[in-house]
């Protein structure tokens, strides 16, 4: 068996362009479909910072007791005095923060109606505090 060897100590002179090609044809892929994606825009609609300090309003602390009983910043309420007192909390220039504090054994009916008076009369804040 013979080989036929050429040794041919030429120096290759030509680039093999295809990878070079592959690359440049992905790139150009990548920047066909990101380029849409980056130009597209979103209108947002953003708060305007006032220059003045406001200050908070003193949140509301209302109680509802297992037996019904409801308690607004310590002193006792009956519904009817609730509905004025929200009615009088929803027309300061400033609402405060309705805090209910339901106890344990509290009846789902009692904060349910808390929470309807108040959103009737207009809160616009109501938060729930723990149960204890």
């Amino acid at each position: 068996m013979a080989f036929s060897v050429r040794a041919s100590h030429d120096v290759m002179a030509q680039i093999n362009v295809t990878p070079l090609v592959d690359v440049m044809l992905v790139l150009l892929i990548i920047f066909m479909i990101s380029a849409p994606i980056i130009t597209h825009k979103t209108k947002l609609d953003l708060p305007q910072g006032s220059s003045h300090f406001t200050e908070a309003a003193t949140p509301i602390h209302l109680a509802v007791q297992a037996d019904g009983a409801m308690f607004w910043n310590g002193t006792p309420v009956s519904l009817d005095q609730l509905r004025t007192q929200l009615a009088i909390a929803a027309t300061q220039s400033t609402q405060p923060a309705l805090e209910i504090d339901a106890a344990d054994g509290a009846a789902y009916e009692a904060v349910a109606r808390v929470l309807a008076e108040a959103k009737a009369q207009g809160l616009a804040r109501i938060d729930m505090l723990g149960m204890h």
